[in-house]
């Protein structure tokens, strides 16, 4: 079979010639796009510095998730990319917030720039339930 594209319109559509997340239907598995801290509606990146646009990216990915049938309860793998490691501390405060029970395996590197000039971005794989 081959890989399903998933979209969600409670998230922030594509800006790019990629998909929100793709589900690879021999694995059972979703694999997002990163997601940043913009408001679906608007499309802009929601005030409030890196707290803010933490708990965004993750309400996105939980929206992405939701579509492709699965949830942040799920979630395997993320990769987190800030634009200022200084940030880490309160990102994770809000993260950790959203993954009870065993966290999700997790790598966070500082990048250069992102999109939108966004101070966050984060990305996950998760299980689809059988």
């Amino acid at each position: 079979m081959s890989p399903r594209e998933v979209r969600s319109d409670a998230a922030p559509k594509a800006i790019g010639p990629y998909s929100q997340a793709v589900i690879a239907s021999c694995a059972k598995l979703v694999f997002t796009a990163g997601q940043l801290g913009i408001d679906a509606g608007t499309g802009a990146l929601v005030e409030g510095g890196i707290e803010a646009q933490t708990r965004r990216a993750v309400e996105n990915l939980r929206a992405v998730l939701e579509s492709a049938g699965s949830g942040l309860d799920r979630v395997v793998k993320t990769t987190v990319f800030l634009a200022d490691m200084n940030d880490f501390a309160k990102m994770n405060a809000v993260y950790g917030s959203f993954f009870s029970g065993p966290a999700p395996a997790r790598s966070a590197v500082e990048v250069r720039r992102l999109p939108k000039d966004a101070l966050v971005e984060i990305e996950c794989v998760a299980e689809i339930p059988s």
